[in-house]
This record gives structure tokens, C-alpha cells and sequence, in this order.
């Protein structure tokens, strides 16, 4: 019998075992959190479940594939509607594309050229700039992954997105802010170094080095994503497949699953105990050795210079792990779609469009390299016609 004639049933059960039968159709995987996984040959399955990504899963039929069904009444879920800003009025609609659109382009303008600088001027070769590149990057990603989404519902009446575009929605925003958190503290204790040990400086944060910490921050937020996503989609949705929010936020997807919410949300509290309290921690900390080392020694202008620099710094980074923080660290029973989309907005759209400017914007370096850029774009544009 050829390859395409058969089919396994396969189960992989508590007592750890494999039940092979036979069957005249093609290879599907559903799990416990009930969403296809797509075609599959029994050696990709296998390492499925070496890898853990599903602790319950079948082969089935094609014509007998289940997805997201409710034990209660047979349900299906295979999308789910954001509710988002549906509730609004026409014009406050309008208005509000008007805004965040706005918002999305100037992050996306300002980001874009941070990038562009930061990779293409000689001049700006320190690792303060090379991590000012990268940040710029993440922004680009973190906001990309929510807004355009958001804006297409503010002007049509259908807010559906698939499971599958939850799903990845979710672990996109989960690495990319993940990524961003260990980033920022990064940044901050390579602030530290410059201020307080200035002769080591060179040393300490070398080209190697700077490549490993944004290495270690894109593979930690790569790999803690598919933790926290396999968390919020490990139970069958079996309740209101509503989202109360203009994206697929994992607390609000785990509500809606009919299993116990209790094991998932633990977990995501744990993670982000480690993912935003402790480079918080650690930011605080180096900004506050910075502003103890320079008020020791600088001049009146000078320390109203850094106490500047420093609070618009520390600014940022309250305003994106604060809200990170109410998101993913509060209990469920403070939450509400009145609380939840205005913090939700706060991390996903503000904070990457103010980066630029207290970050980049505020930087004479930053500046001169602007103005060199534009000269060498207006000389190419005065060269071609």
C-alpha cells in the first residue's frame, strides 16, 4: 500500500503507549488546545511530542478533524471577534483612525530613520547607538504586530481574526515585548558603564559583547514566547470567543477557555516576575548609580543636563513596564475593557513612538547624523534629475 493510501491513528495516552490503526485518508494533528496543526508525517508528529508541544494529540481523518470543541454543546471555535472600539460612534471612530494612524506613522518614520542612521553612519559606531538600531527594530516589530490590525477594524464592521492569527498575533507580541524588556535593561547598564567606569568602557562593552546581549535578548523573548503562547492556548475554548480588546491579549484569551485559567495565568505571573521586574530592577538601579556618580562630581549644568537625560530615560521605561505590568501581574478581577485598552495602547503604540524622541531625538550626535543623512539624500536626489 503506497504513502498516499494510508493513514495512522495514532494516540499517545497517559501510560505513555502508541496504538497504530490504519485508515484510507491523509495525516491531521489536533491537541488539547484543539487547533490544527496541519499536515503532518508521523516523524514530524513524533517530534511534536518529544518536543512537548502538545501532551495530548491524534491523528485523525480528515473528514473527521476536530477544532476547538465545547464538551458541553459541540461547539466549535475557529475565530474569534475583538471587540475593540466597536462600541463607539461613527465619528468617535473616525477620529480615532485619525489619531492612531497618525501615531503609527510618525513611530514608523521616526524608528525607520533611527535604523537607518545607526547602520548606515560611521560615526555612530558606539554600542549605545548599536542598541539605540536594535531597539528602534523591536518598536518597529511591537507596533506593527497591533496598530494596522486595529485600524482596518476602526472603518469595517467585521472584527473576526482566525485562531491561527490570534495565535500568532500572541506570540509575536510576547517575543518582541520580551525582547524590548531585556533590551531596555541593557541599555541601561550600558549607560551605566560609560557614566560611572568611563576607562573601561571599551573593555567592558566591546563590539563582541554588544552583539551577545541583543543576541541573548532575541533568543530569550523567541524562546519565552512559545512558553507564554503555548500557556494561553493550552485549554479548548468552549465560552464567548469575544476579546474585549483591539488585539488578542493573552489574559483575556485564557478568560475565555473552558479549562482552569488558574495554572496558565500562575505561570505567565512568574514569567513576568523574572521578564519585567528584574530588568526594572536593574534599570533603576544603574540610573540611580548614574545620578549618584554625577551629582558627586559635575557642575550645575551638567547634573541638570543628566537629571534630564536620565528622568526622560526612566520616563519611558515606567511607562512601558508599568503598563506591561497591570496587563500581565494583575489579578483578572481588576481588569475590565475600560482599564484594559487604555494601558494595552500605552505599551503597544505610545511607548514605541516616544522612544525615538527621548532616546534619539534629544542627542546632538543623533542630530548631526539627521542632517548628514538628508544632505546626502538631497545631493543623490540633485545628482539623478
Amino acid at each position: 500500500m503506497s504513502y498516499s493510501d494510508t493513514s495512522i491513528f495514532i494516540t499517545l495516552n497517559t501510560a505513555n503507549f502508541l496504538e497504530f490503526t490504519k485508515f484510507q485518508n491523509v495525516y491531521h494533528c489536533s491537541s488539547i488546545p484543539f487547533y490544527t496543526v496541519g499536515l503532518l508525517s508521523p516523524t514530524q508528529y513524533l517530534l511534536c511530542v518529544i518536543l512537548k508541544l502538545s501532551p495530548l494529540c491524534f491523528f485523525y481523518p480528515s473528514s473527521s478533524r476536530p477544532q476547538a470543541v465545547d464538551p458541553r454543546n459541540s461547539s466549535t471555535v475557529t475565530e474569534f471577534i475583538l471587540v475593540g472600539f466597536e462600541q463607539s460612534s461613527p465619528s468617535t471612530r473616525a477620529l480615532l483612525f485619525a489619531i492612531f494612524l497618525s501615531f503609527y506613522s510618525l513611530a514608523m518614520a521616526m524608528n525607520g530613520l533611527i535604523i537607518f542612521i545607526t547602520w548606515t553612519d560611521p560615526r555612530l559606531n558606539s554600542p549605545m547607538y548599536f542598541f539605540l538600531g536594535h531597539l528602534s527594530f523591536l518598536d518597529v516589530c511591537f507596533i506593527t504586530t497591533t496598530i494596522p490590525q486595529m485600524l482596518i477594524h476602526l472603518v469595517v464592521k467585521n472584527h473576526t481574526v482566525s485562531f491561527v492569527s490570534c495565535v500568532t498575533q500572541t506570540y509575536l507580541v510576547f517575543s518582541v515585548g520580551v525582547a524590548e524588556c531585556i533590551l531596555l535593561a541593557f541599555m541601561a547598564y550600558d549607560r551605566y558603564v560609560a557614566i560611572c567606569h568611563p576607562l573601561s568602557y571599551a573593555q567592558i562593552m566591546s563590539r563582541q559583547v554588544c552583539v551577545r546581549l541583543v543576541g541573548a535578548a532575541w533568543f530569550f523573548g523567541l524562546i519565552d514566547g512559545i512558553l507564554l503562547e503555548y500557556m494561553s492556548f493550552r485549554n479548548p475554548f468552549c465560552k464567548d470567543n469575544r476579546i474585549e480588546n483591539f488585539f488578542c491579549e493573552a489574559p483575556i484569551v485564557i478568560a475565555l477557555s473552558c479549562g482552569d485559567p488558574q495554572f496558565s495565568m500562575t505561570v505567565i505571573f512568574a514569567d513576568a516576575i523574572v521578564v519585567l521586574l528584574s530588568p526594572m530592577v536593574l534599570i533603576v538601579t544603574s540610573y540611580a548609580r548614574i545620578l549618584a556618580s554625577i551629582l558627586g562630581r559635575a557642575s550645575s549644568s551638567g547634573r541638570g543636563k543628566t537629571f534630564s537625560t536620565c528622568a526622560s530615560h526612566l520616563t519611558v521605561v515606567v511607562f512601558f513596564y508599568s503598563s506591561a505590568m497591570f496587563s500581565y501581574m494583575n489579578p483578572r478581577s481588576t481588569h475590565g475593557p475600560d482599564k484594559d485598552k487604555p494601558f494595552s495602547l500605552l505599551y503597544t503604540i505610545i511607548t514605541p513612538m516616544c522612544n525615538p524622541i527621548i532616546y534619539s531625538f534629544r542627542n546632538k550626535e543623533m542630530k548631526g547624523a539627521m542632517v548628514r543623512a538628508l544632505w546626502r539624500t538631497s545631493q543623490a536626489q540633485a545628482e539623478s534629475v
